[in-house]
């Protein structure tokens, strides 16, 4: 008999099954702490982001509709809880320790990360430290949580109205294409493509 389906697992945490929870949080851990990652959290902020995601699932594994959708589920809420403790905190550098602790070798790059993976990742790198830290904010957090219904939580969580953060996210991005020069627009094929 083949491992349990994630529907299987959530049914077993339901029915408070250790194990069951032990799979789930073996299973998820690497994308919790993926999302968590993203948004460049304090050490200390960003253990507690990841720790209030595994206590909503475990104060609403009961009431999950969809449990084959679990992965969504836990990225939502992971985001959700970073942007929480963005809320009540001041926003600094990221802490080298939650890159070692979070197994930075994960094999699966965060958002920002797989958006800097090009060849050309340092030149992108410190054109985006150029940017104003509004327009570096905006586009982490639109990076980690493109959804439109997310845009809510970003307004929230960087003061501005939610109708202001699609342009503002736009002209960061133009912003962002001018540091970097013509080769950085859609579209623009270099020699040898």
């Amino acid at each position: 008999m083949g491992d349990p389906s994630t529907s299987e697992l959530v049914k077993q945490a339901a029915d408070g099954v250790q194990d069951a929870w032990d799979r789930l949080v073996e299973q998820h851990s690497a994308l919790v702490w993926t999302v968590v990652r993203s948004h460049q959290l304090r050490t200390g902020d960003a253990e507690d982001a990841f720790q209030a995601t595994w206590l909503r699932l475990l104060e609403n594994v009961d009431r999950i509709d969809r449990p084959d959708r679990l992965a969504g589920w836990l990225v939502t809420t992971a985001r959700r809880e970073c942007l929480r403790v963005l809320r009540r905190t001041d926003r600094e550098r990221p802490d080298v320790a939650v890159e070692e602790h979070a197994g930075a070798d994960t094999g699966t790059p965060g958002p920002v990360d797989a958006l800097l993976t090009r060849e050309d990742h340092v030149e992108v790198r410190r054109a985006f430290d150029q940017l104003s830290a509004r327009c570096q904010n905006v586009l982490r957090l639109t990076v980690a949580a493109p959804e439109q219904d997310a845009y809510e939580d970003v307004a929230d969580a960087l003061g501005m109205p939610v109708g202001s953060i699609g342009p503002t996210r736009k002209r960061c991005l133009q912003h962002l294409r001018r540091l970097l020069g013509d080769d950085a627009r859609p579209g623009r094929q270099t020699k040898g493509d």
